[in-house]
């Protein structure tokens, strides 16, 4: 049984958790469909939309032609643009996204404070106000020394801009560096009008805990979370992390072996059996590009059936070659 689910939940306070899946599609035929909260690319090349449940994600897919990443509720959908933000909402749920330029907005961290704002703001003024699920991609996310790096600038930014925007607790999420020339932010949240239930890792100190080594602000981020209707997991960016400190640094085997003995931590401390499976979709983030194929081959054999969508993405830290996110159905 999942933890913090031996309750029975009244019926009208259920809210069934967005089936997510990868499908090869184009963007219309899936927008299309009843039900879409929204729609995700990782194709430069792949046809851009209008449509405010799209969003073109500033990595590259290792796959050609790239699958979509598609969220679906059982409700009609309603949609809009609020100025540099998009949003849909339907069932209980909202998604809503946001992408700045850092070159117009002061930098990482003045960025981040002003994403992260403009969110709060508007989930504040709508009916889902319990955000469970961020996802944070920016570029050159390592750049910079110390205090500097920009992941650092980053973190002190979301926190200034967040306020009481997660006084409940944080949410699940990822952050990770794109290869775009363009100094963009892209910041998307799942929220629900029901709350969640946040997880933790035993074999690892919380986030918002971590030593002054890792900046002036820690990272603002539960590693999993438990959706309302506990019958899914949320897992946030997930690496070779043992207590506070990075493991096997320049051996990606080893770093793969411990991301996968990382989330076994996490469902187990979720209540839910080990193991993923053909509906546990999960993206893999890969720092170089000549590790993709045995990156691929490793999950394969590790991971046989469950969908994996391989991305070209930079790592919190700069030590580490690998990072795993995504969702687990109970």
């Amino acid at each position: 049984m999942v933890q913090g689910c031996e309750t029975p939940q009244i019926e009208a306070q259920v809210r069934r958790a967005p089936r997510v899946s990868y499908r090869m599609a184009q963007a219309a035929t899936v927008l299309d469909e009843p039900g879409t909260l929204a729609v995700f690319g990782f194709s430069s090349s792949a046809p851009a939309s209008a449509d405010p449940r799209y969003l073109e994600v500033a990595l590259d897919s290792f796959d050609a032609p790239a699958p979509l990443e598609l969220w679906q509720v059982d409700a009609p959908v309603e949609c809009g643009v609020e100025g540099a933000l998009r949003w849909s909402a339907g069932g209980g749920w909202l998604f809503a996204a946001i992408e700045l330029d850092e070159l117009a907005h002061g930098g990482a961290c003045a960025t981040a404070k002003l994403a992260y704002e403009l969110l709060h703001r508007f989930v504040d003024a709508r009916g889902a106000q319990h955000v469970l699920r961020v996802w944070n991609y920016l570029g050159a996310i390592n750049e910079g020394e110390g205090d500097a790096e920009r992941y650092k600038r980053f973190c002190e930014g979301r926190a200034a801009g967040m306020g009481n925007f997660f006084a409940e607790g944080f949410p699940a999420a990822t952050a990770i560096g794109h290869r775009d020339t363009a100094q963009r932010l892209q910041v998307y949240l799942l929220a629900c009008d029901r709350s969640g239930s946040r997880v933790e890792n035993p074999r690892q100190v919380s986030a918002w805990r971590y030593p002054r080594q890792y900046g002036r602000t820690a990272p603002s981020f539960a590693r999993a979370m438990i959706l309302p209707a506990c019958d899914a997991l949320a897992i946030s960016g997930t690496a070779a992390v043992v207590g506070h400190a990075s493991a096997h640094q320049d051996d990606l085997d080893a770093q793969l072996e411990e991301t996968l003995t990382n989330l076994e931590a996490l469902l187990a401390s979720a209540g839910m059996a080990a193991g993923f499976d053909t509906r546990s979709p999960l993206k893999t983030y890969v720092r170089h590009a000549a590790d993709a194929p045995r990156v691929r081959a490793f999950l394969q054999h590790r991971l046989p059936g469950v969908p994996v969508l391989l991305l070209h993405g930079d790592i919190c830290r700069s030590e580490l070659l690998v990072e795993i996110d995504g969702w687990r159905y109970a």
